[in-house]
């Protein structure tokens, strides 16, 4: 899928260099919340997101902008539900990019229903749920690694 900007195209080894360093920028990490303990560990990182990519229940795409690497977006299953995931480079932050990827990308993944988590201050995310359908329906107390404490987490759903 794509539009004159917006691509998507399944992820590949070479771009997990650039999804690692989108999550070091601390804003990001920040309003993601739920990362892993150490953001910094490229080996943990690589190992866990190498493993990903051949988990045949894990979709992960890579989100290109004008061919740039932009993000990445992602279903995966939890507990038996279908969840979402997506992260977006900060440059690209504000411009509706992960609104179409997502959009997008929910034309390929079509399992329903499908599950977002996203934390209670993460408003640019909130929206880009709403916009796609999501309703929240719920919220959950979890462990945020990227802040080192507990906080709400919203569940959104769309069926």
């Amino acid at each position: 899928m794509q539009d004159k900007q917006v691509k998507l195209r399944q992820t590949q080894k070479s771009d997990l260099a650039f999804f690692f360093q989108f999550q070091l920028d601390k804003e990001a990490n920040y309003l993601a919340a739920f990362t892993p303990k150490d953001p910094t560990d490229k080996e943990a990182y690589f190992e866990k997101f190498e493993k990903f990519l051949n988990d045949q229940t894990i979709n992960t795409q890579t989100i290109l902008v004008n061919e740039t690497i932009a993000g990445s977006i992602a279903k995966f299953e939890l507990e038996g539900d279908a969840e979402i995931t997506y992260w977006i480079d900060r440059n690209f932050w504000g411009k509706g990019i992960a609104t179409t990827a997502l959009k997008y990308f929910l034309t390929i993944e079509n399992i329903r229903p499908i599950f977002g988590r996203v934390a209670f201050d993460n408003f640019g995310s909130q929206k880009v749920l709403e916009k796609c359908g999501f309703i929240k329906i719920g919220t959950d107390k979890g462990f945020a690694n990227a802040r080192q404490a507990e906080i709400e987490e919203f569940i959104y759903k769309l069926t």
